[in-house]
């Protein structure tokens, strides 16, 4: 899979192109407004765990997507995005002890996953109606994050870490395993 590919891939998932995606081409940002603690790091952690989780292949926290995201949003996105970012999980925490009167970090594993699905809902309501929802950037970037880690590219896709030869008519079976090229 390539980057080309992964941006498609998060496109159709996400039902909007890359939000940050122009750095990717440009270079990133240097503007920064705030820095991610520990904490904010761990969370990111967990919701991205939620969206990914590990089964019989690694999960989002074995390719430290939070830390990702962390670099991601303050390096790559404008101010107004990394408002909207931060603004979002603020609010999510909120919106979680209300809910569940706890916070994302104390609820069972059931109640995360139903968690997420309802800021999923949220989000693509919002971008129906052309905004931009701080999940939607959470999400993005647990999938670009992932599957452009050492983790998620290794043991998860297909690599061939010493190019060979090239076969443009290599056999492929349904549910094999897409390939990971720069």
């Amino acid at each position: 899979m390539n980057r080309r590919e992964l941006l498609k891939l998060i496109a159709a998932t996400t039902g909007t192109a890359m939000i940050g995606g122009s750095a990717l081409l440009s270079g990133c940002a240097t503007q920064t407004s705030a820095r991610f603690s520990a904490q904010n790091i761990a969370l990111l952690d967990e919701i991205a765990e939620t969206i990914l989780p590990r089964t019989d292949t690694p999960g989002a926290k074995d390719a430290q997507v939070g830390q990702f995201m962390s670099v991601f949003v303050t390096d790559c996105y404008t101010l107004d995005e990394q408002a909207i970012f931060h603004k979002g999980l603020m609010t999510r925490e909120d919106n979680c002890k209300k809910t569940y009167r706890r916070s994302f970090m104390d609820l069972q594993q059931n109640e995360r996953e139903d968690f997420v699905n309802q800021l999923d809902r949220a989000a693509k309501a919002d971008i129906a109606a052309g905004g931009i929802h701080y999940f939607t950037m959470i999400k993005q970037l647990t999938l670009f994050g992932f599957f452009t880690s050492e983790v998620g590219g290794t043991q998860v896709l297909r690599h061939a870490p010493i190019p060979g030869r090239f076969d443009g008519n290599m056999a492929y079976k349904v549910g094999d395993r897409g390939w990971a090229t720069k």
